[in-house]
């Protein structure tokens, strides 16, 4: 079901908030992008944070040092960009492209009603603006996305979502659409909420519905041709034997909305890609609502499936098992959060082959204050690919960390309320449902410093290159205006 349902009031709920760190003349030393450790995780320059969570696994944990340190953190000056629109997602960030003619180091954020915008992280100007034609028809109404766009390889082009559910390819250099393609029929029932992400040539795109979860919809997962644009395939959530996208002739069943902000999860060793689904019916055969699925890297042959053994129960009350997305924390395991309060960890090769799977989860635990999760959890490997790997997450009402030895082993926790969280030179960096960036120990979870700012929904930290940026708002709010906050050290 979708997050904001009338029924749940989750309004209350901040989950997607943008940091982006970089300090002046300081560049990143570290390693090529990476999932797992020693593979490659898709990426650009080792300076880009080209999607949300950094890497195709949405590990949020980027293996470079970006600048920013305990000793240097209360030092950070903050910079206002006012924006042409509200972004409730997170920014995307390419080092030194070519925009306008000149070199710049550049952030590149989607607004609710799809104007995508390239803000300058030195001088905070918008160098340029992209507006989709039919903005007049569903700006300042409840069609809207909050999808973070990500960046082509290429480092040359970057793709975004907008409402009226179409991805389109722009260039870089000046904001101009090479193609556009739709992923839906339905695109006032469809929406385009969880961020884009990109693997081997391919967008990776997935849809759920719009508040009050009015049928008909139903999530798929949507491969596009990055070169063409053209639509290569279509998973359906509901009615999972009939490949395309669905109109409500082709397909009796509704919901089953992919709407976790991390949306599908690439595995990078395998190439095989991850959801979660919301509240639907499932009966292991075509229709999955409330599951965990793996697919080929094409999204044509389901590899894997799992459902708790309430699916039932889960549906009746609307407890979304996919209010957030898979997490893979390597060894085979992945942790699924939901709004059942509780997190699931899982040995995934359990549930391998198209057979149904329910129930056999290895271990539950309580979300960080025990209340439902619609947040993206960072995965982070202490001391790089030897040393021990960590889960942090955050919910309306705590946050907390983990390690991951087999089974989850509480580190730390405490009572303040977060978005989704990243990991970055050993420090987490958490936005606060009602305003304020929080700073931690990765290791201890002592607080370092809050950084002031305005409260948002869905927006979530990046930390790269130097400098940090959130962007404020809220989508709820329906407003065509919003703030890119930056900070710089001195």
């Amino acid at each position: 079901m979708h997050p904001n349902s009338g029924r749940q009031a989750l309004r209350l709920l901040v989950i997607g908030a943008l940091v982006f760190v970089a300090s002046a003349g300081c560049r990143a030393t570290g390693r090529p992008f990476t999932n797992e450790p020693g593979n490659p995780g898709g990426g650009t320059s080792r300076d880009d944070w080209p999607r949300f969570g950094f890497d195709p696994g949405r590990a949020s944990a980027p293996p470079f040092d970006a600048g920013i340190s305990a000793a240097n953190v209360d030092s950070l000056v903050r910079q206002q960009v006012a924006l042409d629109g509200t972004v409730d997602a997170s920014a995307i960030y390419l080092h030194g492209v070519m925009v306008k003619g000149g070199t710049h180091n550049v952030f590149f954020l989607t607004t609710t009603y799809g104007k995508t915008i390239a803000v300058d992280a030195d001088s905070g100007t918008v160098l340029w603006e992209f507006t989709p034609p039919g903005y007049s028809g569903w700006a300042g109404s409840s069609q809207i996305t909050t999808a973070t766009p990500v960046a082509d390889p290429d480092r040359a082009h970057i793709y975004a979502a907008s409402p009226e559910g179409a991805i389109r390819r722009l260039n870089v250099a000046d904001g101009s659409v090479a193609w556009t393609t739709a992923i839906t029929t339905l695109p006032a029932r469809e929406k385009i909420a969880s961020s884009l992400n990109y693997w081997h040539g391919r967008v990776i795109a997935v849809t759920g519905g719009y508040i009050g979860d009015a049928p008909p919809y139903q999530g798929h997962v949507a491969l596009l041709d990055a070169a063409s644009g053209a639509l290569t395939h279509v998973w359906n959530s509901l009615c999972s034997d009939t490949a395309g996208l669905l109109t409500p002739s082709h397909c009796g069943a509704s919901d089953a909305a992919i709407w976790g902000r991390a949306g599908a999860v690439v595995d990078t060793v395998t190439g095989q890609l991850y959801v979660a689904t919301g509240n639907a019916p499932w009966d292991g055969v075509r229709n999955w609502g409330d599951a965990i699925i793996s697919l080929d890297s094409l999204a044509t042959t389901m590899t894997g499936n799992f459902t708790p053994t309430n699916t039932n129960q889960l549906n009746d009350e609307d407890l979304d098992l996919g209010s957030t997305s898979p997490v893979l924390l390597g060894g085979g395991l992945i942790a699924q959060g939901g709004k059942d309060d509780v997190i699931r960890l899982l040995r995934w090769s359990s549930f391998a082959g198209i057979a149904p799977h329910q129930g056999g989860e290895a271990q539950t635990v309580a979300t960080p204050s025990g209340t439902r999760l619609f947040t993206a959890p960072a995965v982070w490997r202490s001391g790089g690919s030897g040393g021990a790997t960590w889960l942090f997450a955050a919910d309306n009402g705590g946050t907390a960390a983990w390690t991951v030895s087999g089974a989850l082993t509480p580190a730390w926790s405490n009572g303040n309320g977060g978005t989704s969280p990243v990991v970055v030179d050993g420090l987490v960096f958490v936005y606060g449902p009602q305003g304020g960036l929080r700073i931690y120990e990765a290791t201890t979870g002592t607080l370092v410093a809050t950084l002031a700012c305005g409260g948002g929904h869905w927006n979530s930290p990046i930390v790269v290159d130097g400098r940090i940026a959130l962007p404020e708002g809220n989508a709820n709010d329906h407003a065509e205006t919003g703030v890119l906050d930056i900070w710089r050290l001195p």
